[in-house]
């Protein structure tokens, strides 16, 4: 009976504290509850792990040629420049010009040239020392050419039948400094006689500004009064005895070879 007493006795003085407190008294703990928060703990655990876990293992970073080449903690190389493509050839690749490739570059751009008008305008300055680029065509203008020449002119003033006729002056040059750059299709030919010399004109306006000689068929006889203004320094006129072509073939010391490089 005292036991029961004093049981109660501290029971009525915890409550007592707790209203002088504020504070209601803590219920006592479910049956089961610590093991049902230390089952969640574990899973809160393990699926924190779970979400800590990448879905797949990352790939390795595949390096381009150009990173396998350098070192470690080295820059990759620069790849080398291409050269500038062509109409006429867009696969045209440059040949070895060791230190000068820079410099052709350069040219280029600046200059606003294919690889072909490069080496075109590096041809020209070298292959034709000495001479002039002539142009020239008909009187229509059908017909337009040019031509690599001296600026200082020899000109034959034939007088055989047909010279005589058309007043065909001219001077000679070999085939390859000879360039048609249009009219192809409006030049019509007439020949006579051995038909060696090919007197070509103009369909249209009939005007002859260049032919191919009888005395240099591997040649071409420009007409020098067809030349645009501008590039004519001086002209030599020497009369050609074609009356008796024969002959005077024979006879000339030089114009059997001007069509000759």
């Amino acid at each position: 009976m005292q036991r029961t007493r004093s049981y109660s006795a501290a029971k009525a003085r915890g409550q007592t504290r707790s209203r002088a407190s504020g504070t209601p008294p803590a219920a006592p703990p479910a049956p089961g509850a610590s093991r049902a928060r230390r089952s969640a703990s574990q899973a809160g655990g393990e699926s924190g792990a779970a979400a800590r876990q990448p879905s797949a293992k990352p790939r390795p970073k595949q390096s381009s040629p150009r990173a396998q080449e350098a070192g470690p903690g080295q820059a990759p190389p620069e790849l080398p420049l291409l050269p500038l493509p062509t109409s006429a050839s867009p696969a045209a690749s440059l040949p070895d010009l060791g230190d000068q490739r820079e410099r052709w570059e350069t040219f280029q751009k600046r200059q606003r040239l294919t690889f072909e008008g490069a080496a075109k305008l590096l041809l020209d300055t070298f292959e034709y020392q000495g001479l002039v680029k002539h142009t020239g065509g008909c009187h229509c203008g059908a017909v337009r050419f040019e031509v690599w020449a001296s600026a200082d002119l020899h000109i034959f003033d034939c007088n055989c039948s047909i010279c005589k006729k058309k007043q065909n002056r001219h001077f000679i040059v070999p085939a390859s400094r000879f360039k048609l750059l249009k009219g192809a299709e409006s030049i019509t030919t007439y020949t006579f006689n051995t038909h060696k010399a090919q007197h070509t004109f103009c369909k249209r306006c009939g005007v002859q500004s260049f032919y191919t000689p009888r005395s240099n068929p591997g040649g071409f006889g420009i007409a020098p009064h067809c030349l645009d203004e501008g590039t004519v320094r001086s002209v030599v006129i020497e009369e050609f005895n074609g009356t008796d072509w024969e002959k005077a073939m024979k006879e000339h010391k030089t114009i059997k070879n001007m069509s000759k490089e």
